[in-house]
């Protein structure tokens, strides 16, 4: 399976704790960028074949991005990044996605994530995690959780996408970027029936999936890891002091 691991965008208050560094995947996590970390779990991973980094092409030539197969400029917007990254992918075969702020990612996590993918027919799978699991895990980490009538669950860093399936998602992929923080903001984009199932912790898994696909017109499946690793990740300044002790 190849992977588009995505390391682009600005600097942010992260990327500022270290002089110098284009945004926060190449901020030194326990002397290791985190976009380096990541990569490493990757080649790790007996499944993945090629590994692609969506990065700015001024952070090229850094050597942490050594381990990646082929590198590639990274846009504005996500929804640039992305199709630069699966630009000339074939269209009908699986391609995992992955953030690039994972600095707990290891080959089991993925590879485990993967198996999952192919053992359910879709074209989108979105990585989550159960909040007893993670909690049971890594308790001190926060995160927005998402109340359904299975459990409670937060979204991962893993992804995976047929790439004949991105136009459809490229529409969408800004409002529902904007929203992922927003449990509710996300479940309204889905209509004002699902907003309100999941007010009150009455959807289910399965009817999400179905609106989902029925917006994106292909299938689409949860993909619930029994890893807490995949969820966490460094997207505030606090998070950083968090990570280094993890990994301690």
């Amino acid at each position: 399976m190849h992977v588009v691991v995505l390391a682009g965008g600005p600097p942010d208050a992260v990327a500022a704790l270290a002089a110098g560094i284009p945004n926060k995947a190449f901020l030194p996590i326990g002397g290791i960028p985190l976009v380096e970390r990541v990569l490493q779990a990757l080649r790790a991973t007996p499944s993945i074949e090629k590994i692609i980094v969506v990065a700015p092409a001024t952070a090229h030539a850094e050597p942490c991005l050594g381990l990646a197969d082929e590198l590639r400029a990274d846009g504005r917007q996500i929804r640039t990044s992305l199709r630069n990254g699966l630009e000339g992918l074939p269209p009908d075969e699986i391609v995992l996605l992955t953030a690039s702020d994972l600095p707990l990612l290891t080959p089991e996590v993925v590879e485990d994530f993967i198996s999952r993918v192919r053992s359910d027919e879709a074209d989108l799978w979105y990585g989550c995690v159960e909040k007893r699991v993670h909690l049971a895990a890594y308790p001190q980490v926060p995160h927005t959780w998402a109340r359904l009538r299975e459990g409670t669950f937060c979204g991962g860093g893993l992804m995976a996408l047929r790439p004949r399936v991105f136009p459809a998602l490229e529409r969408s992929i800004e409002r529902l970027g904007a929203a992922r923080k927003n449990p509710f903001r996300l479940a309204s984009l889905f209509g004002y029936d699902v907003l309100l199932r999941f007010a009150l912790g009455r959807l289910r898994i399965d009817q999400a999936q179905a609106r989902a696909g029925v917006i994106l017109g292909a299938p689409v499946r949860a993909v619930v890891s029994p890893y807490a690793q995949s969820a966490v990740n460094v997207d505030r300044v606090s998070d950083v002091a968090l990570a280094e002790r993890l990994l301690r």
